[in-house]
């Protein structure tokens, strides 16, 4: 595991005690309080802000805005009960696969 993983999973872990440790004034347990929709809400919003800002060509916005949208997502998965173990699991099965490329059909609108 590398340094950076440590400090996925040290985020993670810190998620995962302001969810068991009400904590007053934490964003954290602010998002836990209001539950799953206000949770998906702030995913969809950071996504949002993370493709505009890389289409803006704006890399250290995009660095912001992706780091958001990772805290976000790992608020996500604590709700939802998922751990990183098990992304990172599904990570490592795709990184086996080769010429996978998805085919895409095309529609003829004029039929």
């Amino acid at each position: 595991m590398t340094e950076n993983n440590n400090e996925l999973y040290a985020l993670y872990e810190t998620i995962v005690d302001r969810k068991q440790n009400k904590q007053e004034g934490s964003y954290t347990c602010y998002l836990f309080e209001k539950g799953l929709d206000k949770i998906l809400k702030k995913v969809g919003e950071e996504c949002t802000e993370t493709v505009i800002a890389a289409k803006n060509g704006d890399n250290k916005e995009t660095v912001l805005e992706i780091s958001d949208l990772m805290y976000h997502l790992f608020v996500m998965m604590v709700q939802q009960g998922i751990t990183v173990d098990e992304v990172m699991n599904e990570l490592a099965k795709r990184s086996q696969k080769t010429g996978n490329l998805k085919q895409f059909h095309t529609v003829d609108k004029n039929t």
